[in-house]
């Protein structure tokens, strides 16, 4: 009489996925929402490039190229942090560290898709547009994710400049050029990104330090990380600002409100931390996409309006 062996659930080879779980894998590998925070800025842009609506066609392939742009450099990143985000709680459901999809192929997809931004923007925008695409990509892989992540406190200050990119190329693919108002755009995501992302490390403190990845609130303490983001959230607010003069009233009176918004809840996490409190980090990071989220909305709105502020000014009465 023969015995069936029980074969141990360990010994059993994970299935292979479908082709529908692959094709979300390198959708995953694009980074989606971070993408949709991207495309929300450079809308904005383009409308205040063109005082106006811009071409709805030349809206689409700029965006469409910046989806390209977006999604190689998230591909890329996948890439080399593959071996920290199966560290973190956070991220160990990645694509790479699920080994989903192999790491030689997500190296091939993330390099085509930025050939293919690249082509596509030239061919439908211009050369400038383009060229900082590729100029984004590399920064955000070869000097954010490569360099400075894992060698310093301030990567995410300096690295974060390739999030700024998407309003300069939204700007440069209306006018051909990079105008000062394009240069105070970058400025306010380039002044949100530590607030937004120190807030976010500041949750998962645990996960980077396993990591040993050095983000702020690893090496300092809450007190010091959160004193930053309030310097931080201010300079942010002043800077928005700057656009007055190339803006209306809509834009001033949401850069206002929105602002003194974001303010009053960076005061209470400090307040609350230096009261030895734990404080609420993830409000002020989800607050942190609405808010930018409502300063770039108003910012399309008043140039679809075309209303300066000049010019309303001295449409008030008695002015």
């Amino acid at each position: 009489m023969s015995s069936v062996i029980p074969v141990p659930v360990d010994a059993v080879p994970p299935s292979a996925p479908t082709r529908g779980e692959v094709f979300k894998a390198y959708v995953a590998l694009t980074k989606p929402r971070i993408i949709e925070l991207l495309l929300v800025t450079t809308v904005p842009a383009m409308l205040l490039a063109e005082r106006g609506i811009p071409s709805p066609w030349l809206v689409l392939t700029t965006l469409f190229g910046g989806t390209m742009a977006a999604g190689s450099a998230n591909a890329l990143n996948c890439v080399v942090d593959a071996d920290i985000d199966a560290l973190m709680k956070r991220t160990k459901q990645r694509p790479l560290a699920q080994h989903v999809v192999p790491t030689r192929n997500a190296l091939v997809f993330g390099v085509i898709l930025g050939v293919l931004s690249f082509a596509w923007l030239w061919a439908t925008t211009n050369l400038l547009a383009a060229a900082m695409a590729v100029g984004a990509i590399l920064f955000y892989v070869l000097v954010y994710t490569m360099i400075l992540k894992r060698r310093t406190a301030q990567n995410i200050v300096w690295g974060g400049a390739a999030g700024c990119m998407p309003v300069v190329i939204g700007w440069s693919a209306v006018t051909g050029d990079i105008g000062w108002p394009a240069l105070v755009m970058f400025g306010v995501i380039f002044f949100w990104t530590p607030p937004h992302f120190w807030a976010l490390a500041m949750k998962f403190r645990d996960d980077y330090a396993a990591a040993g990845v050095p983000m702020l609130p690893v090496v300092a303490t809450p007190q010091q990380v959160a004193k930053q983001i309030v310097i931080y959230s201010w300079v942010m607010v002043a800077w928005t600002l700057l656009l007055v003069p190339a803006t209306g009233w809509v834009y001033t009176a949401f850069a206002l409100l929105a602002g003194l918004w974001f303010l009053i809840f960076a005061h209470r996490l400090n307040g609350a931390i230096r009261r030895g409190e734990p404080g609420n980090p993830m409000k002020l990071f989800h607050l942190s996409n609405s808010y930018l989220t409502l300063v770039f909305v108003a910012l399309a709105v008043d140039s679809a309006l075309s209303l300066p502020v000049t010019g309303w000014l001295f449409r008030l009465p008695g002015i």
